[in-house]
C-alpha cells in the first residue's frame, strides 16, 4: 500500500471515530425516562419510526426497561416488522412487563408471520386478568384456530372474548367469518350490520363487509366497504390492500400500480405493501421485479402462506422449476387443499418428467375434486404418465364431461384412446381437435403419437399443419428434423434444425440434434462448437455445459477436464441443483469419494432444503463410510419430506450396511409410517426377519401385502418359503385376468404371463400368450415381452418367430434388430451380423448395440473389429459390468491374457455389486 492511501485511509478512520464519538456524547445528554416520554408523544401522533428510534437509544442506555421493549415491540409491529416485534416481546415478557399487556400483542404479532399453531399451542391457554385483555387474546386464539381450518375451538374461543368482554368488537367479527366460512353470508352480513348499527367507525367491520361481497363476486360493493374503512382509517392497510387485489382480478394493472403507491406512503416496509408489489409485478411478467419484491415479503415473514405460493408461481413462470418447488412444497401444508400451490406443484412435476412425485401431490385431495373440472384433466395427466392408462381416461371423461368443448381434455381422452390401443378412434378426435383448436397441444399429440409409431410421413403432414399456426416456433422445425431422421433423410433434417436454430440461436435440442449430425460424421469439433454457440447466447444453459461435459467424456476427456465442466454448470446456476448432483455423480463413479464428498458438502452450503441435494450427500458419505454424517444427512432429509419413505428407507440400508439390523428395522418401521403400503419397506422388513430367523414374521408381512395389493405379482416376498411364493404367484395371476376382464390392457396382459410363469404354469402361461396374440395381434408390447421371455428361457427359436413378426411392423426398431441379432446368434443364423449392423447404423454409438456386435463378431472370428467395439462401448459406458466381461473373455480368445486380467480385476473389485463374480473368479485363475 502507498503512503498517500495509507494516510488517507488513517484521516478517513479517525473522522469515523470521532462522528461515533460525537454521537455518543449526544446522546448522553437525554436521560432513558426521557426518551420515552419522547417515544410515547411520536406513538400518540402515528410515527412509528421515530418512537422506534427513541426508543432504540433509550435501551442502549438502559436495556433493561421493560417498559422500552414492549413499546418498541408495538412500534416496530406497526411498521411492518413482525419479526423484530416478537423479539422484543419476549425481551419484555423475560423483563416481567405485565401479561395482559404482552401476551394479546404477542399473539396478534404471531399471527402476522403467519404461526397459527404457535398461537394455539403457547397461548390458548394462558391466564389473564383484565377483561379487555382476555377478550383480545382469544379473539387472536379463534382467529388461530379458523387458519387451521378447526372451526369448533375458534367458535369456542370467541364465544369466550365476548364473555370475557360482551360485545367485543373482534370477537364479533370473528363469529361472522365462522358464519361466513360455513356458507351463511346472510348470517354473517346481518351481524355485521347489527355491530356497525352500535358503533358505525368499526373500521374492521366494513373491512369485513368487503370481503364478504367480495366473495358473493360482487366488486363494486366490495370497494365500497372497503372505501368506508379507509374513511374512518386512512392508514387501514388491509382495506388498501383488498382495493388492491380488486383491481389486479379485474385486470385494472394502472390503476393498482397507482393504489400501490398509496400503499407504500403508509407503510413502504409492510410485508403485504411487498407482497401486493409482487403480485403487480407478476401480472405485469416482470418476473426480476416480482421476485425481488417477494423476496423482501418473505424476509419478514418467511413462513407466509400466500409469500410461498407466489414466490412459487414466479419460479414457475421463470421456468426456474427447482426453485418453485422449493417454496410450493412449503406453501402446500399451509394452504387450502386445492390451493393453486398444490396445481402449479403437479404441473411442474409432470413439466419435468417426475410423475410419482406429482401423484404423490395429488393423492390427498383425489376425494376432493369430482366438480373440478381443471383439477380432473390435471389428475389425468398424473395417471397418464404413471402408467396407470384406465384410471388417466376416466378421469379424462370426468374432466370432458364437466367441460365438454374443452380442446385440451378431448385432446388427452384421445391420448387414453390410444394407450389403450384404439388408435383409429384417437387419431380422428385428435386430427378434429387440432383442426378446430388454435392451439398447438392437440397438434403436438398427433405428431408425438405418430412419431412414436415410426409413421414419419404422416407426422410430417401433422407438422406442416402445426407450422400453419406457429411458423416461427423453432419447436416446429425441430419436430420436421426429427421426422425427417426417421426417414433417413440427414441432409434435409440437418436444414430443418438449422432453420429452428436461425429462429433462435439458444434452442437447444436443435443444437443437440445438429450436434448428433456431427458427430454420426466423425465431427466432434463441430459439435462441440453448437453448443458453445448456444452459450454464446445463453451462458447459462445447463444443458450446453452439460453436453460439453458428456462429449469430453465420449472423447476420453479425464475425470478432472469433466468435472471442470459441469463447474462451470454449477458457477453459472448455482441454484440449479441439476449440475450440482452430476458433478457428485461423477466422482461417486470414478470412485473418487473424497472429491464427491467436497462436492456434496458446497451442493447442501448452497442448496441446504433441497432433498436430492441431501440424497446425494447422503450417498457420498455412505460411499466414505461416514455411516453417522450420512444418517444425520437423511435425517434433514426427512424433515424436509415427512411425506417421504425415502429418507427412512436410505437410513436403514446404511444401518443394514453398519451392521446395526435393529435400527434398520426401525426405520423401515418408519417408512411403514409414513407410507402404508410401501413394497420396500415390507420387503425390507420381511428380509430383516428371515435374516433373524423369524419365518413366521416374514410370512405375516409378506402376506399382509398379498392383502393390501392383491393385483400386485409379489410372490417374490416369500423367499423363506417356496410353497407360499408358489401360491402367491396363483393367487396374483387370478386377480390378473379378473382385471383383464374388467379392462384389457397389454400390461395386464404381462403381469399375468409372468405369474403364471412364476407360479409353475408354464402350460397355461404359453397357452394364453397364444390366445390373447390371436385376439391382440398388433399387441407389440407384449410380443416384445414374450420374445424377451422366450430368449430368457433360452427357447431361441420361440423369441425368433416373435421378433421376425415384430420386424415386419417396425423393420427400423433398432433395439428389435439388435435383439434379433442376439438370438439370430445362438440360432448360428447368418443373417445376425445383418441384424446387428443395421441396428448400430440406425443407432449409432450405443453401448448396448456395439456390444451385440462385437460378441457376434469375435464369434466370426473378426477379432480386431470386434476389440475395438467393445472398447468403444466401455468408453462410452464405462460402468457396464457386463460388457466389460464379454470383452474380458474376447481378449483371452484374442490371446491378450495381460489384458484381460486388468478387465477382470476391475470386475473383482465390485464383489457383490456384480453378480457373476464365481465367472470372473474362474476366468481369472484359467489366466
Amino acid at each position: 500500500m502507498n503512503t498517500r492511501n495509507s494516510m488517507h485511509l488513517l484521516r478517513k478512520a479517525t473522522a469515523s471515530a470521532l462522528l461515533a464519538t460525537l454521537l455518543l456524547v449526544g446522546c448522553g445528554g437525554e436521560k432513558p425516562e426521557t426518551m420515552l416520554s419522547s417515544a410515547k408523544a411520536f406513538l400518540a401522533k402515528n410515527d412509528h419510526k421515530a418512537a422506534a428510534i427513541q426508543l432504540k437509544n433509550a435501551l442502549q442506555q438502559d436495556p433493561q426497561l421493560p417498559e422500552a421493549r414492549f413499546l418498541l415491540a408495538k412500534a416496530l409491529l406497526e411498521g411492518g416488522d413482525p419479526t423484530g416485534a416478537e423479539v422484543e416481546l419476549r425481551k419484555a415478557q423475560n423483563l416481567n412487563y405485565p401479561a395482559d399487556q404482552v401476551t394479546p400483542l404477542l399473539a396478534r404479532t404471531m399471527l402476522m408471520l403467519g404461526q397459527p399453531e404457535k398461537v394455539t399451542e403457547e397461548l390458548a391457554k394462558v391466564q389473564l386478568t383484565t377483561p379487555e385483555a382476555k377478550a383480545d387474546l382469544q379473539t387472536s386464539v379463534g382467529q388461530a384456530y379458523l387458519m387451521q381450518g378447526k372451526e369448533e375451538q375458534a367458535a369456542a374461543a370467541y364465544a369466550a372474548a365476548v364473555v370475557a368482554q360482551p360485545g367485543h368488537a373482534p370477537a364479533l367479527l370473528g363469529e361472522a367469518r365462522l358464519k361466513a366460512g360455513r356458507g351463511d353470508l346472510p348470517g354473517a352480513l346481518a351481524l355485521l350490520d347489527s355491530a356497525l348499527e352500535k358503533q358505525p367507525r368499526l373500521y374492521d367491520a366494513w373491512q369485513l363487509k368487503g370481503d364478504l361481497f367480495a366473495a358473493q363476486g360482487d366488486a363494486a360493493a366490495a370497494t365500497n366497504a372497503y372505501r368506508k374503512a379507509l374513511e374512518i382509517k386512512p392508514d387501514y392497510l388491509p382495506a388498501h390492500s383488498a382495493i388492491v387485489r380488486i383491481l389486479l382480478a379485474e385486470g385494472k394493472l394502472d390503476d393498482a400500480g397507482k393504489q400501490i403507491e398509496v400503499l407504500k406512503q403508509i407503510a413502504p416496509n409492510h410485508p403485504q405493501t411487498q407482497y401486493l408489489r409482487a403480485m403487480l409485478a407478476y401480472q405485469q411478467k416482470d418476473y426480476a421485479a416480482a421476485r425481488d419484491a417477494i423476496l423482501l415479503h418473505l424476509k419478514v415473514v418467511p413462513e407466509s402462506p400466500l409469500g410461498l405460493q407466489l414466490a412459487g408461481l414466479i419460479e414457475y413462470d421463470s421456468q426456474a422449476f427447482p426453485q418453485a418447488e422449493a417454496y410450493l412444497l412449503k406453501a402446500l401444508p399451509r394452504t387450502p387443499p386445492l390451493s393453486i400451490a398444490r396445481r402449479v406443484l403437479i404441473a411442474s412435476y409432470l413439466r419435468n418428467a417426475q410423475p410419482s412425485k406429482a401423484l404423490g401431490v395429488l393423492e390427498p385431495v383425489l376425494d376432493k375434486i369430482d366438480k373440478d373440472s381443471n383439477m380432473l384433466a390435471l389428475a389425468g395427466q398424473v395417471f397418464l404418465q404413471n402408467g396407470q392408462v384406465d384410471k388417466a381416461g376416466t378421469y379424462f371423461a370426468k374432466a370432458t364431461a364437466l367441460d365438454p368443448k374443452n380442446p385440451a381434455k378431448r385432446t388427452s381422452l384421445a391420448m387414453v384412446n390410444m394407450a389403450k390401443g384404439d388408435s383409429d378412434v384417437a387419431f380422428r378426435d385428435l386430427e378434429q381437435v387440432a383442426a378446430a383448436d388454435t392451439g398447438s397441444r392437440a397438434d403436438l399429440a398427433l405428431i408425438a403419437a405418430h412419431l412414436q409409431r415410426r409413421e414419419f410421413d404422416q407426422a410430417l403432414k401433422a407438422i406442416a399443419v402445426l407450422e400453419k399456426k406457429q411458423p416461427d416456433n423453432p419447436l416446429t422445425h425441430n419436430l420436421r428434423g426429427t421426422a425427417l431422421l426417421g426417414k433417413r433423410d440427414a441432409a434435409a433434417a440437418r436444414k430443418s434444425f438449422e432453420k429452428a436454430l436461425a429462429l433462435n440461436p439458444a434452442y437447444f435440442p436443435a443444437a443437440a440434434n445438429l450436434a448428433n449430425l456431427d458427430l454420426n460424421e466423425k465431427k466432434p469439433e463441430d459439435a462441440r462448437k453448437r453448443f458453445e454457440s448456444v452459450l454464446e447466447k445463453d451462458p447459462k444453459n445447463v444443458q450446453a455445459f452439460m453436453a460439453l461435459a458428456q462429449l469430453r467424456a465420449k472423447a476420453g476427456g479425464t475425470t478432472a477436464e469433466i468435472a471442470t465442466l459441469i463447474g462451470k454448470a454449477v458457477t453459472a446456476n448455482p441454484t440449479d441443483p441439476a449440475p450440482r448432483l452430476a458433478l457428485i455423480g461423477l466422482y461417486l463413479g470414478k470412485k473418487e469419494t473424497k472429491s464427491a464428498l467436497s462436492a456434496a458438502q458446497e451442493a447442501v452450503a448452497a442448496l441446504p432444503e433441497r432433498p436430492e441435494i441431501l440424497d446425494a450427500a447422503g450417498r457420498a458419505q455412505q460411499a466414505a463410510e461416514d455411516y453417522n454424517q450420512a444418517l444425520a444427512t437423511y435425517g434433514k432429509m426427512a424433515a424436509l419430506q415427512p411425506n417421504s419413505p425415502l429418507p427412512y428407507l436410505r437410513m436403514a440400508e446404511i444401518q443394514v450396511a453398519a451392521k446395526n439390523k435393529d435400527a434398520a428395522l426401525q426405520n423401515l418401521q418408519k417408512a411403514l409410517q409414513v407410507k402404508p403400503d410401501s413394497l420396500e419397506a415390507q420387503r425390507g422388513i420381511m428380509l430383516l426377519d428371515l435374516d433373524a430367523g423369524r419365518s413366521k414374521e416374514a410370512l405375516e408381512v409378506a402376506r399382509e401385502v398379498q392383502k393390501q395389493r392383491p393385483k400386485e405379482a409379489i410372490g417374490y416376498l416369500f423367499e423363506g418359503d417356496a410353497h407360499a411364493a408358489k401360491k402367491a404367484w396363483v393367487e396374483a395371476a387370478a386377480a390378473y385376468r379378473v382385471g383383464l376382464k374388467e379392462a384389457p390392457s397389454a400390461d395386464l396382459a404381462v403381469k399375468l404371463h409372468t405369474a403364471l410363469l412364476a407360479g409353475g404354469n408354464t402350460a397355461e402361461a404359453d397357452k394364453f400368450a397364444e390366445t390373447w396374440l390371436k385376439e391382440h395381434a398388433k399387441d407389440n408390447r407384449f410380443r416384445l415381452y414374450l420374445a424377451e421371455m422366450s430368449g430368457a428361457r433360452k427357447d431361441y427359436a420361440g423369441a425368433a418367430r416373435q421378433y421376425r413378426i415384430l420386424l415386419e411392423a417396425q423393420p427400423e426398431n433398432p433395439v428389435v434388430l439388435n435383439n434379433m441379432a442376439w438370438v439370430a446368434g445362438q440360432l448360428k443364423d447368418p443373417k445376425a451380423i445383418e441384424y446387428a449392423e443395421k441396428a448400430n447404423k440406425l443407432a449409432p454409438d450405443q453401448p448396448a448395440l456395439l456390444d451385440t456386435l462385437a460378441v457376434l463378431l469375435m464369434d466370426k472370428g473378426d477379432a480386431a473389429r470386434a476389440l475395438g467395439l467393445f472398447k468403444k462401448a466401455l468408453e462410452l459406458a464405462p460402468q457396464a459390468s457386463q460388457i466389460r466381461l464379454n470383452y474380458a473373455r474376447a481378449l483371452i480368445k484374442a490371446g491378450k491374457n495381460s489384458e484381460a486380467r486388468s478387465e477382470l480385476d476391475q470386475l473383482a473389485k465390485l464383489g457383490d455389486k456384480f453378480p457373476a463374480q464365481a465367472e470372473v473368479a474362474q476366468l481369472l485363475k484359467g489366466l
